[in-house]
């Protein structure tokens, strides 16, 4: 087994150590140590944001890399449209669990418009959905399509939108 110095504390330590003995730091055969994962951003900034963020892993001292930008992607993320496991998608969200004007997710908490097994706002779309009008396994509102209530007025507004943006949705 080969020996070298642990780049923090100086101890002796394995040249295969994923952790020092002593200090724990990590990998500490390295002469630097980054963190694991990716973090970049593009040049181009918005308000002082990156106009793209993408960051997954963690970072040197053992922190979660968040994505932070106009465009955010990664596990966890904010931004003007995030794309993340977790995050706030202040106007448009993608993921397993998110927030934001507009969601689709497994849980969508979203303002205007959330789609997800979860889902709030204005419109809801889910399995348990919450808001003013909803279609849903089980809902919560004011016009609700569900298996419990068929208010005609819920899928009416949403066959209106629907149109509104060029898709036919048949009666």
């Amino acid at each position: 087994m080969t020996l070298t110095l642990c780049r923090e504390c100086r101890q002796e330590v394995s040249m295969r150590a994923f952790a020092c003995p002593h200090c724990g730091a990590p990998y500490p055969a390295r002469e630097e140590w980054n963190g694991w994962g990716v973090d970049w951003r593009s040049e181009m900034t918005l308000m002082g944001w990156p106009l793209v963020h993408v960051a997954i892993g963690r970072d040197a001292q053992g922190r979660l890399r968040v994505a932070k930008g106009i465009i955010a992607i990664g596990q966890f993320g904010i931004g003007v449209i995030t794309i993340a496991q977790f995050g706030v998608g202040l106007l448009f969200g993608f993921g397993q669990f998110m927030c934001g004007l507009t969601a689709l997710a497994q849980v969508a908490v979203a303002g205007l418009f959330g789609v997800g097994q979860f889902a709030t706002g204005y419109i809801a779309i889910g399995q348990l959905a919450f808001g003013q009008y909803v279609v849903g396994q089980l809902g919560i509102g004011e016009y609700v399509w569900s298996t419990q209530r068929h208010d005609p007025q819920a899928l009416d507004y949403l066959r209106g939108l629907a149109g509104r943006v060029g898709i036919h949705w048949g009666r």
